[in-house]
């Protein structure tokens, strides 16, 4: 098996360093809005009363996922021993911490006092999802730069496995924690479901696969180095699984709650009745999230375009923030059933459906998040060596066992 030579990118181009500028003008403008909503108060936000999780947390939660899967191929390459994969686990361990720094910064600017973050950290109240989720996101974080440690210098390359299983054990406990927030949920008849915690990791390996495709692909092609078409190919045929995974766990998901009498309610909402949230649903996480991104995937025309499965990569993102968007948003404008049975109407818009309309201050702060996270990829790609000389199919074929 041929050695694999880690180097970093130059880094010198005109058109890298505009790269920067404008994910740190996005930042700047994601700080900005947070400045704004702090200052004039939570009215600016679409969110309201009933609905207190908006824009932001779908960006958040969208990164917090995303950051586990992104994990995945480090672990198949670690864990799993699968050694077509490890040249690649480097990048993979950079883009998972990536993603969930920028998926914390926005949940952390978005709870409306962050300068109170150190009571959270300090005052546990264990019997909390949320309170364990601060343990798992923070133990993430020391889990996984642990594990890229052992990949980059070789005196503590000997603990390689111990730490990227140990990572995997702690992402796949990340997911469960960030699924069950909305399991343990029961006064929300949308959220109330034991199968949220794994539905969850399979969305996590689509979302995390999907952003890491891109970033190899586009790290190489900017760098003009080699990634030939075994790999990817290997890449692709395992998003195709994730995403089949995923509409599979969608569908148990809404025949489990169509056999539940209960339940009758908020699913006749959800995927007829809930206006832009059903299109939402059927188009965005179904259609250009599920369907079309599987047609593309197997087709045997479009099997080596990397154009072709840059614009699956797009759509499974595209699919992602619908699915969790209609997780989120979906589930807190159905009405809570204070009474089961009976028909409430009060003063507190008991029984009523809450509309929703992201203003752009959230949808500003989500995007400083993603911004957040590529700038970090971006600029440790060019003081760390994270990516291989070449993946091209000469060197990738001696590490297909």
């Amino acid at each position: 098996m041929s050695k694999i030579q880690y180097t970093s990118i130059e880094g010198k181009s005109v058109a890298y360093f505009t790269l920067l500028a404008v994910l740190a003008l996005t930042m700047i403008l994601g700080a900005l809005s947070v400045l704004y909503m702090e200052h004039e108060g939570h009215y600016v936000t679409g969110m309201n009363n009933q609905i207190v999780w908006g824009m932001p947390h779908v960006f958040a939660i969208f990164l917090v996922v995303a950051a586990s899967g992104a994990l995945n191929i480090a672990s198949i390459a670690t864990v799993f021993r699968k050694k077509l994969y490890e040249p690649m686990a480097r990048l993979s361990a950079l883009v998972a911490i990536a993603l969930l720094a920028g998926g914390l910064i926005v949940i952390l600017l978005d709870l409306g006092r962050p300068d109170r973050l150190m009571i959270a950290l300090t005052y546990n109240n264990v019997r909390s999802i949320f309170t364990w989720n601060v343990i798992l996101y923070t133990g993430f974080f020391a889990f996984a730069g642990f594990y890229l440690w052992t990949m980059m210098d070789h005196n503590v390359h000997k603990y390689k496995y111990f730490a990227g299983l140990s990572a995997f054990v702690w992402r796949l406990m990340l997911t469960t924690g960030t699924g069950s927030i909305f399991g343990f949920l029961v006064a929300r008849s949308a959220y109330d479901a034991a199968l949220m915690a794994p539905m969850f990791i399979i969305m996590s390996f689509s979302f995390g696969l999907a952003i890491f495709l891109l970033v190899l692909m586009s790290s190489y092609k900017w760098t003009n180095r080699e990634l030939g078409d075994f790999v990817v190919n290997r890449l692709r045929n395992l998003l195709g699984v994730f995403v089949a995974a995923v509409l599979y766990f969608t569908t148990v998901y809404h025949l489990t709650n169509l056999y539940a009498t209960q339940h009758h309610g908020v699913e006749k909402f959800l995927l007829l009745e809930g206006g832009v949230l059903s299109h939402i649903f059927w188009i965005g996480e179904i259609i250009i999230g599920g369907i079309i991104p599987l047609i593309l995937i197997y087709a045997p025309g479009v099997k080596n375009c990397r154009t072709t499965l840059g614009l699956i990569c797009t759509m499974v993102i595209i699919g992602g923030f619908a699915k969790v968007y209609t997780i989120l948003i979906a589930g807190q404008a159905y009405p809570l059933e204070i009474f089961p049975g009976y028909d409430v109407s009060s003063s507190f818009f008991d029984g009523v459906i809450t509309s929703y309309t992201p203003s752009l201050p959230e949808i500003s702060l989500g995007l400083g998040g993603i911004a957040l996270s590529l700038f970090i990829i971006t600029f440790a790609l060019k003081i760390l060596r994270f990516l291989p000389e070449s993946l091209a199919d000469t060197v990738t074929n001696a590490h297909t066992k």
